[in-house]
């Protein structure tokens, strides 16, 4: 999986025109991906300040509504890839757009406590 970290002020204050451009690349590179059998599931997530944190401590609820002005970075979106090795999702990473103003993180799908 590819997770998009992007610096969560960054994104807030991105001028509208740059954010559709960086949308019609990350479009393109999308297809590109699905043309070459590689994509199995991608998609980007709303704004943080439209996010919402769930926690329960001491069997008490805790609800924080975004933006989490304590969180440096968010996730913009992700990538879920059929790929063979971490070398080949690496490599796919470094086409991914994004490259180029976020943080392209490179996660293996696998069991929760490393079984």
């Amino acid at each position: 999986m590819l997770l998009i970290v992007e610096p969560g002020e960054e994104r807030r204050s991105r001028p509208a025109e740059e954010g559709r451009r960086a949308m019609e690349r990350m479009s393109r590179f999308t297809e590109s991906l699905k043309a070459r059998g590689l994509c199995k599931a991608s998609d980007s997530l709303r704004p943080d300040t439209e996010g919402v944190r769930l926690s329960v401590r001491d069997g008490k609820r805790i609800v924080s509504d975004g933006p989490f002005t304590e969180a440096k970075e968010i996730i913009g979106g992700f990538f879920l890839l059929d790929c063979r090795t971490k070398e080949e999702a690496l490599a796919i990473a470094k086409e991914c757009p994004a490259v180029e103003w976020a943080t392209v993180e490179v996660r293996e799908i696998g069991p929760c406590h490393g079984d």
